[in-house]
This record gives C-alpha cells, structure tokens and sequence, in this order.
C-alpha cells in the first residue's frame, strides 16, 4: 500500500528526485526558547538582494513562528477546556501505513534470550518483551521540521544544507530544536464547505475558499494558532489506502500564503502532504511547502485525523504536542492531542 504514493508521483512526471529526497511530511519537527511578546510583525522579507527570507526573530532563530508561542498563549488556550473532550489527532502507523516513497516503518517484537519459552533467570520467573523499530520517521501522522524543505538547497533562515545537512542528522533545525507545542488549534471543515463527505484528488483549496469556509463555520484565525483542514481524505486509510496515497485534496501556493499572513505556527491535514495532488502545475512542485518552512518558519502537520473534529462541529480546541526529541531528525511521527 505504501508504495502507492511513489506511483502517483511518477504518473504525475515529477521530477526524478521526488520520490527520494522529497519533503511532504507525511511523507511528513525542544526546548522552549523564550518566547517575545506576541506582535503582528510583518512577513519575512526578501533578504537584499532578493536572494533570500531573513527570519523576523533574529539571524540565529531556529524555532520561527513558534517563537509566539508565549506564556500568555497558552494560558489563553488553555481555557478553551470546558468539557474535558480529548481527541486523539494521530494515526495508527505499521508496515502498510501508505508512504511517500522510499518511505516505510516495522515494528518488530522480540523476548531477548528467551527462546523456547525460556524466563530471566530469578525466583520471581521474569518474562518480557522488546521492540525494535526499523524505518523512515515521515511515515503516517508527522510534524515537518524547518529541515525538511527548503528552496535550492538553502533552508529556513537561510541556512544552507552544505552547512548544516549531515547523515548522521542535521546539526541545526532538527526536531529537537521544536519547543512544545501548547497553544489554541482551529479546525477548517472544507468537506462541509464543500458539501460532500470528501474533496477529490487535486482538488484544491485557495485562499478565498479558507475565508469564507471560516466566515461560514464562524472559525476565527489568531497569532500563534494551529489550523487544520479537514479534507474527509483521512477515512481513505482504513477502507481505500491504495487510492489515499495516489493523491490528495489540498491548499496551493495562495492558500498557504494566506495561513502564513495570519502568523499561525503550524499548518495540518489530514491528508499525506496537505498540498493539492496532482500538482495543478507539474513543473512547481510542494510550493505550499517552500513558503510554509523555508520562507516562514511554520511547521507542517500531517496525516491528522481530523475526523471526530468535524463530526463535532469543533470550532477551537487546546492543541498539545511533545514530539519525540530525536536529535538531528527533519521530521518525526507523532500523536497530537486536541482538548475541548
């Protein structure tokens, strides 16, 4: 099933690198630094020259938009709780977990020296297992960190990958580097904009169809939110998950912009890239990706299970993430939690 992403890029004509060291998080990122106060600073500008996005907070910054995540944030999310509803954001992940090619993850179960049915040595007859993990960490639902994408080889901040891309792991904007994640979450129900229980292949969704899905759902946008899109792809895991790998409903270039517009720190879907596939132009390949990380420091979610959001009607949720904190990763699998 895995194997399915990779034949829709190649029916797609994408470039022959896409398969291999493409970014979409699922096919896609802590310490908290401390945090400025909330602005509504401008976007990042051109650096001079017009050869790159210099970084609002700083030359050194590696943790972007994530910067506003301030103390008085998430006290302000926080009270979004009033029912003690818990929702579990995140995908079960196995060996056929569809993938963005050469993308794939096992688990393998062992009972170390205890073959046979064989004990620990002791009075008290000790059993137990252990489990090994083999595979890609952009596999099911995923954060994408700011070294994940970049545009020519140069990265968020501009940070060139010559400097900082190692195979032992990156030595800068690794998921690591990602601040816990503790802020208000703001679903876009654009099955329900669109009046069916799913949107198609390619289809896609521009910054005008986020404005007024928000306007119609009265969901309000604020600095430092999350906003996830509910596409209705994410049913297609369990009953069609050779079709949810061969393409996805997402934003374009204009949608992501927009997002970035309203200074939110991470973007989601529950789709497996959460840009439009296939590409409606396929010589400009995941630009939604480019401007979200590279250009504005904002992480990408993906593969999120956004469905008892939508059948809720949800329209603002505490949003909680600690991903794992492995050291030099550019993209982790993860479980957020949505709290109302």
């Amino acid at each position: 099933m895995r194997r399915s992403i990779v034949a829709a890029a190649a029916a797609l004509a994408l470039p022959p690198w896409a398969g291999q060291a493409h970014p979409p998080g699922e096919h896609g990122p802590t310490q908290r630094a401390q945090a400025p106060a909330a602005t509504t600073a401008p976007r990042p500008a051109a650096a001079p020259g017009g050869t790159w996005f210099s970084s609002r907070y700083g030359a050194d910054d590696q943790i972007g938009a994530m910067n506003l995540l301030t103390p008085q944030k998430v006290l302000e999310a926080a009270k979004l709780v009033t029912r003690g509803q818990v929702y579990r954001l995140g995908v079960p992940i196995g060996r056929d977990t569809p993938a963005y090619l050469p993308r794939s993850a096992s688990v393998t179960v062992m009972m170390p020296d205890q073959l046979g049915g064989a004990i620990v040595p002791s009075e008290n007859k000790v059993s137990y297992a252990d489990d090994m993990f083999v595979g890609w960490l952009g596999v099911g639902s995923q954060i994408d960190s700011f070294a994940h994408l970049g545009i020519d080889n140069t990265f968020y901040n501009g940070n060139h990958a010559r400097d900082f891309m190692r195979t032992t792991g990156v030595t800068k904007l690794g998921v690591e580097t990602i601040p816990p994640t503790v802020t208000r979450g703001v679903p876009v129900d654009m099955a329900r904009a669109r009046s069916k229980p799913m949107l198609d292949e390619g289809e896609i969704i521009t910054a005008d169809d986020l404005r007024a899905a928000m306007q119609a759902q009265s969901v309000e946008v604020r600095q430092g939110d999350v906003v996830l899109i509910h596409a209705g792809w994410v049913e297609l895991l369990e009953r069609d998950p050779a079709r949810f790998g061969k393409g996805e409903p997402g934003i374009d270039n204009g949608a992501a912009e927009y997002l970035a517009s309203l200074n939110v720190v991470a973007v989601g879907a529950d789709t497996w890239g959460v840009g439009a596939v296939p590409f409606k132009n396929p010589n400009r390949v995941w630009e939604g990706h480019q401007t979200l990380l590279a250009k504005n420091g904002i992480h990408i979610l993906e593969v999120m299970d956004t469905r008892a959001l939508a059948r809720d009607q949800a329209k603002e949720f505490l949003f909680v993430l600690g991903q794992p904190l492995l050291k030099g990763a550019v993209q982790a699998i993860i479980n957020p939690i949505a709290i109302r």
